[in-house]
């Protein structure tokens, strides 16, 4: 039975991300995976980094259980809005604060290199923009998928990453939001 993670990083919990979130849990489901969540809006913790690496910070409670639910998970499913074009800045709180040398990767001694910690698990980035995909891939290189897939999930060895899409969100209709929640409720089938 396949293992997957939904972390929600939209800060609202009245968001159509929400609906995402919930549509691709309703399939993989309906799959027989086995699901766990995380509502970054929900948890209690600073999400500031305010010693950098060099000065360790406590994990508040919802962070250490947020580690477990990742180190369980074999598949890691990210929900969250793009905002200028990049993730709401609760998510890279949440990212700075969890994703830690140690848990998520590890430098090496006297080298540039480091091991990769979450090795073996894969993950699906759903995001929801305002704007048609191919001009925010094409006029501005896509910093939220450079951030989140190849700045962090691939740097702490979690591959294949792969990505979806969902907008023009403030010029759809409901016709539309509908064909896009059975799009996720189908992602979520196929994993």
């Amino acid at each position: 039975m396949r293992k997957i993670l939904i972390i929600n990083g939209h800060p609202n919990k009245d968001s159509f991300n929400f609906a995402l979130a919930a549509a691709y849990k309703k399939g993989a489901e309906s799959s027989g995976a086995e699901i766990k969540e995380i509502v970054i809006a929900g948890l209690q913790f600073n999400p500031n980094l305010q010693g950098g690496y060099r000065k360790r910070t406590d994990l508040e409670p919802d962070l250490l259980d947020a580690q477990e639910k990742i180190r369980w998970a074999d598949h890691l499913v990210w929900v969250h809005p793009v905002w200028w074009g990049g993730l709401p800045a609760i998510t890279k709180g949440f990212i700075d604060r969890v994703f830690l040398p140690g848990f998520a990767f590890q430098y090496k001694e006297n080298s540039v290199w480091w091991d990769k910690l979450l090795k073996g698990k894969t993950a699906r980035i759903i995001t929801t923009i305002d704007q048609p995909s191919w001009y925010y891939r094409f006029m501005y290189s896509q910093p939220s998928v450079n951030q989140l897939k190849k700045s962090t999930l691939e740097f702490c060895g979690v591959k294949p990453v792969k990505v979806t899409f969902f907008g023009p969100v403030k010029s759809s209709n409901e016709v539309l939001r509908k064909k896009w929640l059975d799009k996720a409720e189908e992602l979520g089938k196929g994993q």
